[in-house]
């Protein structure tokens, strides 16, 4: 399942954003020499060059990045040409202020920063569509442009004019008539009907917010959510057509951020010829959330392979404490990505910019301009495994049967709404279950809820808040087919729209759950209730769901406060499958014991099982002929495992027997290839 022209590309490519306009020319030659001593086989060009390539309403100018596309071109590396369009000029925004975006405090932003451009400004949709096709014109003929990356980071949300009309006519789109809307978002409340379309205003700290993450009306914002990704991914959509005018068979992307909650990237990965992704998590971050991005990045394109399209070779520049990555974490945080489904390394940025806010951030090439530096020395000893390596993992991919849901709207929902508790996060409470999975070594998709369920035996619903139409009538088939479901506290409370389901909770999926949740009790940060399961006590914390069975096989019971002895575990058989649900949030043992239990039951085997290497991440790729396992210990210790087929190492070349004892040092990955079947 190759994501890339493979007459052009045989490797995972390697390199990142270059950005030579930021240096003289005595410089450029200099780059030249140690990106090829460093192994670099792509550079990513053109991410912010608008002012340069357009300095005023008539003239373009490529001279400049001619100039830098002959000199990578005669090096023979690949190019990933960006389009520019992430940050406007600034005769633009003087001429054109309707280009400038207004903040959700109502502010109108100046010329400054990126992410500054409202996506429904006429000034910014004629302007960044113009540019990209005249790229595109440019540069049809161009054999090395392997892969086009339009703007970047696309990110904020505007409130002017120009999108409050814009989000009108997208309601009117949706609705089709006021009767409808003012029903779906359940206006009588408050005294809030419409009766003009002229009367509705974008919900920010102006109408109707209590702050930024709480609403008052949260059929309004959530609307109003899915209009902004919507409106960013027309920008989008634009600049990919103008692209394909000129180049047919052009390759499209641009950079999403792993769990970034403004856009719906479910919903604009149809319109990506490939994922792209930046990688920047803090120092000492939990490596099961690193994962968790990368495999939701997968899941965009039902697993197919996704582009690491930066992540950083050394250093960050924007959180409080920026510490450097200790030797050897580049290497391993770049083939985690690899593991997960990566098939290029590439990094911000090639050298460390001279100024601005970025002059900080790491790069490949330090300001000292030396190939004798720690980060450097490392680079270059990756490219050189990335070359060795060569096509050997390219288009391979995970095949799991176990797969988590995730929903950017109910995530908006769910965060959106007042009660019942301001510390409920969404993402938290994914990763609660996908840990769960990670430190058993299954392997696990993320999926939306439009897929196909039946290629999975378990499916986990983690705060299943929103029940889309259709979707509970999927789920009962899968569950009646023989599929095992896992559904949260908070699940089934209301439609898309955020309008309750009458009846009592969960809503539609009551009956496939055999229970009903009377009340839910939010608990302090000082507060626990507990349980028990299989004579272990665990926590439960935050929220606890009150639970009635009607039906379900209770499996755990609260142990305080007046719901002591109600149900918090409930297990439903419902047709040939079953349905547990759990009314609480526990802590990390409890998730890795209860996902073993239920990855056992529905005959999920682990990659490699042994109950001493729960601090190792192993993770699987395949072709149709061979296994590709990757061993990662993310710790400084050494660490201990049993290979349960015999395979070669590639890194090493060592070819192990079955049932061989392996040592994994700190800081580690191996890689091993088994044929299918041994």
């Amino acid at each position: 399942m190759k994501i890339l022209d493979e007459k052009k590309v045989q490797k995972i490519l390697y390199g990142g954003d270059y950005n030579p306009e930021q240096w003289t020319e005595d410089i450029w030659k200099e780059d030249m020499e140690l990106f090829e001593k460093a192994g670099i086989d792509i550079v990513t060009l053109n991410v912010f060059n608008w002012a340069m390539l357009q300095p005023d309403e008539e003239t373009y100018d490529f001279s400049e990045l001619d100039k830098t596309v002959k000199r990578v071109t005669e090096k023979g590396m690949k190019i990933c040409m960006a389009t520019s369009t992430g940050a406007h000029p600034a005769w633009m925004a003087r001429k054109y202020p309707d280009i400038l975006r207004t903040e959700f405090s109502g502010m109108k932003r100046k010329f400054g920063g990126r992410h500054n451009s409202c996506p429904n400004s006429p000034t910014f949709q004629k302007y960044s569509v113009k540019l990209a096709e005249k790229l595109a014109e440019h540069y049809k003929n161009q054999e090395n442009i392997v892969v086009w990356h339009v703007s970047n980071e696309y990110g904020e949300t505007c409130y002017c004019e120009n999108c409050e009309k814009a989000f009108r006519v997208w309601l009117k789109r949706k609705y089709k008539t006021l009767d409808s809307l003012n029903k779906a978002w359940n206006t009588h409340f408050w005294g809030h009907t419409f009766y003009s379309w002229d009367e509705i205003v974008a919900p920010n700290l102006l109408s109707e917010h209590f702050e930024e993450n709480r609403s008052m009306f949260q059929g309004i914002t959530l609307d109003y959510k899915r209009f902004n990704s919507d409106s960013m991914m027309e920008n989008f959509k634009a600049e990919y057509a103008a692209i394909k005018k000129y180049i047919p068979d052009a390759v499209i992307t641009t950079n999403f951020m792993g769990t970034y909650k403004t856009l719906d990237y479910k919903r604009w990965s149809e319109y990506l010829d490939v994922i792209s992704w930046d990688n920047y998590p803090p120092k000492n971050a939990d490596p099961a959330q690193i994962a968790l991005n990368h495999e939701l990045m997968r899941g965009l394109k039902n697993g197919k392979p996704f582009m690491l399209m930066e992540q950083t070779p050394s250093v960050s520049n924007w959180l409080a404490d920026n510490g450097l990555k200790r030797p050897g974490v580049m290497r391993l945080l770049s083939y985690q990505a690899v593991a997960h489904g990566a098939d290029t390394v590439m990094f911000f940025q090639m050298r460390r910019s001279p100024g601005a806010c970025e002059k900080f951030h790491g790069a490949v090439i330090d300001h000292a301009g030396r190939s004798d530096t720690r980060v450097f020395r490392e680079c270059a000893e990756l490219g050189k495994e990335l070359k060795k390596l060569g096509q050997e993992t390219l288009g391979t991919v995970t095949k799991a049967k176990a797969a988590l849901i995730f929903d950017w709207p109910t995530w908006w929902a769910v965060e959106g709404s007042a009660g019942p508790t301001t510390r409920l996060k969404y993402v938290d409470e994914i990763l609660n279950y996908y840990r769960g999975f990670f430190d058993n070594h299954i392997s696990v998709d993320i999926i939306g809820v439009d897929e196909d369920f039946s290629q999975y035996q378990c499916i986990a619903a983690p705060l299943f808040y929103m029940v889309k139409d259709g979707v509970s009538k999927r789920m009962e088939e899968y569950v009646t087919e023989g599929g095992t479901l896992l559904f949260t506290y908070l699940s089934g409370y209301t439609d898309e729209n955020d309008y309750i389901t009458y009846g009592g909770y969960p809503g539609e999926l009551k009956e496939l759950a055999g229970i009903w949740v009377e009340e839910i009790d939010a608990l302090s940060k000082e507060e626990q209730n507990s349980f028990y399961y299989k004579n272990q006590k665990y926590p439960a914390e935050l929220l606890c769901d009150i639970i009635h069975s009607e039906g379900a096989e209770v499996l755990a019971e609260y142990q305080q406060d007046f719901y002591c002895d109600t149900p918090v575990l409930t297990k439903n058989k419902y047709g040939k499958g079953s349905v547990y649900y759990l009314g609480t949030r526990s802590n990390k043992e409890f998730y890795r014991e209860f996902l073993k239990d239920i990855c056992k039951e529905c005959q999920i085997p682990a990659i490699i099982e042994d109950k001493d290497i729960s601090e190792l991440e192993i993770t699987e790729r395949e072709s149709d002929e061979y296994r590709y396992i990757f061993v990662l210990n993310h710790k400084n210790q050494e660490r201990e495992f049993e290979l349960p087929f015999e395979a070669e190492e590639l890194l090493t070349e060592e070819v192990y027997t079955k049932n061989s004892k392996i040592q994994i040092p700190g800081i580690q990955v191996m890689i091993f290839k088994s044929k299918k079947g041994k």
